[in-house]
């Protein structure tokens, strides 16, 4: 059916964006969750946002495996994945911790190494989304992503910081490559993301042709 994919900062609406899509559906609803009450607070923000929605829906948790617990729902019904910046966060930090900890057991500890482990992490995790996206945008019922914008701010102050800014910069790109719609979410207002990268070099081209032709008839 469709791939919509909200994007937004932190308390822009893009959740509430993705509820009210999700209802419109007016169909089953499978909510997919990928946060981890990890603290007071995460456990009080995951509260929150179940609050907000219908008691009717299924919430799955599925804070690493998204592609699993997609499958997992009637291709009929409506998915809803709030959020892919959580599951990215979740995906790295666990790689990572998986990495460091088998270096530290072969003591093979090394700047060179720990940096190609780190990119061949970050291309894991895109590739992931990107096909998590393409089968979201072939099932036959309402997908809807949930992910954040986080590089429009100042340069995070760490390396693990940047990395992850970085990484979202991605995956956010693979998943909006293959919705159908996508909207960036501010103040509770939705602006619709229409021209892609690639189709921008198709635009100018013809603007710049249809300039020269005016100057042509002058």
């Amino acid at each position: 059916m469709t791939l919509t994919v909200f994007t937004g900062g932190v308390r822009s609406g893009k959740s509430a964006a993705a509820v009210s899509a999700a209802v419109v559906s007016d169909a089953p609803v499978t909510f997919i969750a990928t946060a981890e009450p990890g603290d007071n607070e995460m456990v009080k923000r995951i509260s929150r946002h179940r609050a907000e929605r219908p008691a009717d829906w299924v919430t799955v948790e599925a804070p690493y495996d998204l592609i699993s617990a997609v499958a997992g729902v009637d291709p009929k019904d409506t998915v809803v994945i709030d959020c892919l910046a959580v599951w990215a966060s979740n995906r790295m930090l666990a790689r990572q911790a998986a990495s460091q900890s088998l270096a530290v057991q072969t003591s093979t500890v090394q700047t060179s190494t720990g940096q190609a482990s780190t990119d061949q992490v970050a291309a894991e995790i895109v590739e992931d989304a990107a096909g998590l996206a393409q089968s979201l945008a072939a099932r036959r019922g309402l997908s809807v992503i949930v992910t954040n914008e986080v590089g429009s701010g100042i340069v995070p102050a760490t390396s693990l910081g940047r990395e992850f800014r970085d990484l979202l910069g991605a995956v956010n790109q693979a998943v909006v490559k293959a919705a159908n719609s996508a909207y960036l979410v501010v103040a509770g207002r939705l602006l619709a993301l229409v021209d892609s990268v690639e189709s921008l070099s198709q635009t100018m081209t013809e603007i710049v042709a249809e300039a020269h032709s005016e100057e042509v008839q002058q």
